[in-house]
């Protein structure tokens, strides 16, 4: 689409890494449609616990996008003003121009936080209840005199820079500037299965001869991590 040329290098089948010199434009027809298709899944799935908010940084979107999302979802107006740039066959073609809907803060509670917590199993994560990590966003809006639908940008103005972000109970950040800075958690799965499992030694020999290291030393040991905290969940196998 854009005549660059795209970088990838592979590692040994360990890891890899990308260059995508890309950039996403509205007149393009299938840059517009990638646009308008995912916000289409957004405003016709009824349950906002089935929708979660994310992206592919940077080759999708930035984070620093998110404010912009967040007002396409809370106003038909804010889509519309995107409808007039993109595309014209995107725009006919899609039918992001007929639909209605539009996100309440509680359901963009739920699509950015409560939905990712609970889909995880993280019954400490998202949301404010007893036994919750005091991990908390705070936005200069008042909800009573919020108007998303009519001041669209009064959605990205709030969502762009918190009043305050706190992190397991320490504010971290004021007004868009970093006050704190501390180490977060690691959160890994700590699966458990059903009959004990054996490691064959063909698999080892394998291990040893298409990878770059001995299958004894593929293992993050606990105490590599500043702050373990497992997630048990049991398989089986």
């Amino acid at each position: 689409l854009s005549g660059n040329k795209w970088v990838n290098h592979d590692v040994e089948t360990e890891t890899g890494g990308g260059i995508v010199p890309f950039r996403y434009r509205r007149k393009s027809y299938v840059h517009a449609m990638m646009w308008s298709i995912a916000l289409e899944l957004a405003l016709l799935i009824n349950d906002p616990w089935k929708i979660f908010l994310t992206t592919d940084h940077p080759n999708g979107a930035p984070f620093t996008t998110y404010p912009l999302i967040i007002s396409w979802l809370m106003s038909k107006s804010s889509r519309e003003k995107m409808l007039d740039k993109i595309n014209k066959r995107a725009r006919r073609r899609g039918l992001l121009q007929n639909i209605e809907r539009e996100y309440s803060l509680y359901e963009i509670a739920i699509a950015t936080r409560a939905g990712q917590a609970k889909a995880l199993g993280l019954k400490h994560k998202g949301h404010l209840g007893i036994g919750a990590d005091a991990d908390i966003a705070i936005y200069n809006l008042n909800p009573e005199q919020f108007e998303p639908s009519k001041k669209p940008k009064s959605v990205r103005k709030a969502f762009e820079k918190s009043a305050y972000t706190i992190k397991d109970g320490n504010i971290v950040s004021k007004d868009g500037v970093i006050v704190k800075s501390i180490t977060g958690q690691t959160i890994w799965a700590n699966v458990k299965v059903s009959s004990p499992m054996t490691i064959k030694p063909e698999f080892k020999r394998k291990f040893r001869d298409y990878w770059t290291i001995e299958y004894d030393n593929y293992f993050i040991p606990d105490n590599f991590l500043a702050d373990s905290a497992p997630i048990s969940i049991r398989a089986e196998v």
